[in-house]
């Protein structure tokens, strides 16, 4: 008994099921991410902490005013002499005006620094959330595919089952063809809850980043020409991109300017200290406890301040030392980070060159595969193919469907971060992926 081609064309068909018209696109997921992300959200945090860095730098150059006051009431007894009450009160106001103290210099540069550190830190941040929202975005559709797959496979390996069953009662196919077909069958079965549950942790992983469980989400469109384009032609000029603007690479130069600067604070404990001075300061009732009768006394003064540190027992020159420790330690964080830059930058960029590759390749294999199953389902039909040969011809052609879609999504994810690495990584690109999508 002949199998009718409908069959096979509709399992076929079952790989390649077409995507809800409300689904949400990555786009979409991406400003879900923006308000619901905690990771992001405490970054955002963090920058608007950091940008409280300058006025405080800068308040070092400011006036300090200082306000003072007090109220005494004392009760004497002297002897036979009676009981005495004298009531003094004091107010007293302080104004300093740094005129040159080297290490307030020192402080407001790190601020200075420290606030382009924190716009670095913002975008790498953000550049993060556009990866780890598009990497658990493809996850879930790779699930998808996998379950989808399992599902075609199972049908398919059914139909081939019941098929064996009554070509061996009929008496025109062996015991062996049916043990075949079951055995694909009950593997299939495996196969198919495994992906059911890897669908199940990859859509949790996502709901942990947008704060809901995702439902429906756009396909990528894996015949899209604008994978096939680069920014830059070549690897060193990505690596010289990136020298440039890698995010990673900021920051950690970011964090050498300010150990250099903490040796200029440190350094400062040497130098002398120059402040302009002015006092207020209105007492009533002094003297009042010795000689019984207090006057009031209102006084004023400006004048400079001079301060010069002789010895601190050897306080400063060990911060001086400790700070120079600190800064050679950075600066080879940052030379590693160089390195690493530029490891990264490679690697992603042969991860893309060897991924459209692969997706080339892949998209022929898909076609040929097809072909396989269809000249296999004909050759079966007139009796120069057996069902074990069917079923190996559907097994090629779903695998070689499965390693598109995942080679596609992996390519996709290689771009993005061949982009974040050398600092270029933004919603423009993100919203280029997502025109992909279908």
């Amino acid at each position: 008994m002949k199998i009718p081609q409908y069959i096979y064309v509709l399992l076929i068909a079952a790989a390649l099921l077409p995507v809800p018209l409300h689904a949400a696109d990555l786009m979409a997921v991406y400003r879900e991410a923006l308000e619901s992300d905690a990771q992001y959200s405490a970054a955002r945090a963090a920058y608007q902490a950091a940008q409280e860095k300058l006025p405080q730098g800068r308040a070092g150059f400011l006036p300090n005013i200082t306000f003072t006051g007090n109220r005494r009431r004392q009760l004497i007894e002297a002897g036979s002499n009676p009981e005495r009450t004298i009531d003094a009160q004091a107010l007293t106001v302080t104004a300093t005006q740094p005129i040159y103290r080297k290490e307030n210099f020192a402080i407001y540069e790190q601020a200075k620094i420290q606030v382009l550190q924190a716009n670095s830190q913002l975008i790498l941040a953000s550049q993060d959330l556009i990866l780890r929202v598009s990497q658990a975005y493809f996850d879930v559709l790779t699930a998808q595919v996998n379950v989808e797959v399992a599902e075609a496979q199972k049908k398919a390996i059914g139909q081939q089952l019941a098929q064996a069953k009554r070509n061996f009662e009929v008496g025109t196919a062996t015991i062996v063809d049916t043990y075949e077909a079951q055995a694909r069958s009950d593997l299939t079965a495996s196969q198919e809850i495994a992906a059911r549950n890897e669908l199940e942790v990859r859509k949790r992983a996502l709901q942990q980043i947008i704060g809901r469980f995702p439902d429906n989400l756009a396909r990528a469109n894996e015949n899209s020409s604008d994978l096939l384009k680069l920014r830059y032609a070549s690897m060193d000029e990505w690596i010289n991109v990136a020298e440039q603007n890698n995010l990673p690479l900021k920051i950690q130069q970011a964090a050498y300017d300010i150990a250099t600067q903490d040796i200029e604070r440190a350094r400062a404990g040497h130098y002398p200290t120059l402040d302009l001075v002015a006092l207020y300061s209105d007492q009533k009732g002094v003297g009042a406890a010795i000689v019984g009768t207090g006057f009031d006394i209102t006084s004023k003064e400006i004048g400079l301040q001079l301060a010069v540190p002789v010895f601190q027992g050897g306080a400063v020159q060990s911060r001086v030392r400790e700070a120079l420790a600190n800064q050679e330690r950075v600066l080879q964080n940052l030379n590693n980070a160089k390195r690493n830059s530029a490891m990264q930058v490679s690697q992603q960029y042969l991860n893309v060159s060897s991924g459209i590759a692969q997706v080339k390749a892949l998209k022929q294999a898909v076609l040929s595969s097809k072909s396989q199953l269809d000249s296999t389902i004909l050759g079966q039909q007139v009796g120069v193919r057996t069902e074990v040969d069917v079923l190996n011809a559907q097994q090629s052609f779903y695998s070689a469907r499965r390693d598109l879609a995942r080679a596609h999504y992996s390519l996709l994810m290689s771009k993005l971060r061949l982009e974040a690495e050398v600092g270029e990584l933004d919603e423009d690109a993100l919203i280029a992926v997502n025109d992909m999508l279908r």
